[in-house]
């Protein structure tokens, strides 16, 4: 099973340091990198409101532990939107996810 992992960052240089490192160390296949987004959440019992960059990652489900592992690492949020949709679609485009992500030692 591969995995669509939706991560949020507070700005494009942090989006795209995650997407390059996740990629570097082939923890996801890709990584779309989406700015733009405006966030209405709930934090430490206030509504809040801010502008973010979305990272939607390609991960095989080896690998999604360790991807979520490193997120938690270089991340600047105390608690970062880190969540995986299991993926249907193009079988030859799953399979490359899967070619492309692997677990990692750290």
């Amino acid at each position: 099973m591969e995995y669509l992992a939706y991560v949020t960052a507070p700005s494009m240089d942090e989006a795209r340091r995650l997407a390059r490192m996740l990629v570097e160390k082939k923890l996801a296949a890709g990584v779309n990198v989406v700015p733009g987004a405006w966030s209405v959440y709930r934090w430490q019992g206030k509504i809040c409101e801010a502008g973010e960059c979305l990272l939607l990652a390609q991960v095989s489900q080896e690998a999604l532990p360790d991807f979520q592992q490193a997120v938690l690492a270089e991340h600047s949020y105390e608690l970062p939107c880190i969540v995986a949709l299991p993926l249907e679609g193009h079988a030859p485009f799953l399979r490359w996810i899967a070619e492309n992500s692997r677990a990692r030692d750290f």
